[in-house]
Parts: structure tokens; C-alpha cells; sequence
């Protein structure tokens, strides 16, 4: 009986203190992050980025993103342009009003990092590699990456004549601030 509770008690503090790590290593993102998107002729940003960071350059292994972005804001500088990215045949966020990004791991590479993860636009979740740099700064950190993804993959049509207005292929740049 002594054994046992002895190996429950070393159980907890071993749970305990990887959650206790797992809050250290949390980062809050600032409000000045900026989500940047380009195609061959359409650009704009979106806002309202939320969800977890948990990341340590020596630790990897217990590394997470958890973040979205509400499809509502959406902006292209054209009110036009953002009620159509907005309607049923681009993003449809009346009906999926968060595209959403989940990692599954992290390594380091030559030039930085690369995070793989699933990345949910619409009613598609496909899995995704996103190359990114880790800067630490006076106030916190500095998450700074960029990809691609093609519109059809995730059910982004637009209008028939889209993909020679609009291009086939959206590319992302991130900059994102994050503090502890």
C-alpha cells in the first residue's frame, strides 16, 4: 500500500511538473502580428488571431500551436472584394467562421524551423508544413514564416473566372510578436 501510494505521489508530481514546464514555455500573442495573403491579383490581411503558442527552441518535443483567425475579417481594402471572400463559394463564413491551424510537430532546420500541422479552411483539414524563424526580442519573441496553399485544395472556388483573376495559389506571410 506504501509503494503505491508513493508511485502515485511521484506520478502527480511528474504530471504536475510537466504542465508547470508546458506554462513556462507559453507565449501570448501581442496585438501587432500581421497575416498577410497575395495572389496573382487579390491581397489583403486577416485579424483576430488567437489560440496557444507553446514553444522553446531547446525543447521541441513540447512545442504547440494552436491557433485561428475569424474569417470575418477579412481585408482586401475593397468592401466588394470582402463580401465575396466572405460569401458561400469563397470562404463561406457564415457556415465555417474560423480557419484554424493545429501542429503535430516541430524541427529544426538549416535556416530556422518547420512546423507541420493541420491547417482547417472550410470543410477541408489538410496536413501542412510551414518554414518559419524564431527571433527572441527585448519584449518577448518574433514568430516570422510564409507558405503556400492552392485555393481548389481547400474548396475555395470563387466564380468561374477566378482562377485567371484571382490565381490558384494563395501565399501566407506571418509576423507574429508573441511575449511571455
Amino acid at each position: 500500500m506504501k509503494r503505491t501510494a508513493i508511485s502515485l505521489g511521484l506520478f502527480t508530481l511528474l504530471l504536475a511538473s510537466a504542465f508547470t514546464i508546458n506554462e513556462n514555455l507559453k507565449w501570448s500573442i501581442t496585438q501587432d502580428y500581421e497575416i498577410r495573403f497575395k495572389t496573382s491579383s487579390a491581397k489583403g490581411t486577416f485579424s483576430n488571431l488567437t489560440g496557444t503558442v507553446i514553444f522553446d527552441q531547446n525543447n521541441l518535443s513540447a512545442a504547440q500551436m494552436n491557433v485561428s483567425v475569424d474569417v470575418n475579417t477579412i481585408d482586401t481594402g475593397n468592401k466588394t472584394k470582402d463580401k465575396h471572400a466572405r460569401g458561400k463559394s469563397w470562404f463561406n463564413e457564415e457556415k465555417y467562421p474560423k480557419i484554424s491551424f493545429q501542429s503535430t510537430s516541430f524541427q529544426k532546420t538549416g535556416t530556422g524551423y518547420n512546423v507541420s500541422g493541420n491547417l482547417q479552411i472550410r470543410d477541408v483539414t489538410k496536413s501542412i508544413e510551414i518554414p518559419f524563424t524564431f527571433k527572441e526580442t527585448s519584449t518577448g519573441g518574433l514568430f516570422v514564416g510564409s507558405f503556400k496553399v492552392k485555393r481548389k485544395d481547400y474548396n475555395i472556388n470563387g466564380p468561374w473566372l477566378s482562377n485567371t483573376m484571382v490565381g490558384k495559389t494563395i501565399q501566407i506571410d506571418l509576423r507574429v510578436p508573441v511575449q511571455k
